[in-house]
């Protein structure tokens, strides 16, 4: 099975065309590296609900959660301890 980051960076790279790919850091911002963009936002998080069985709120549409492998990385598995606390 594969990791979340390795799932999130295969969406990514499968999703949103980029030469940068092979060389994004895990906190590299996926906006500055013109991977993402408003428009990419909603196909991540409908990806996101999707993949990983979780529920993506409006208010934690933020780049602190989204622009980047690692904040995404991170969002997920807060989401899924949220899920095992509320459980």
């Amino acid at each position: 099975m594969q990791t979340i980051e390795a799932r999130i960076r295969d969406f990514v790279r499968d999703t949103f065309p980029s030469e940068d790919h092979d060389n994004l850091a895990l906190e590299q911002s996926l906006f500055d590296a013109g991977i993402l963009d408003s428009i990419g936002v909603l196909s991540l998080v409908t990806w996101l609900e999707s993949e990983f069985e979780i529920i993506v709120d409006d208010d934690d549409v933020i780049p602190e959660n989204i622009d980047g492998i690692g904040p995404l990385v991170r969002y997920v598995e807060s989401k899924h301890a949220e899920a095992r606390l509320a459980g």
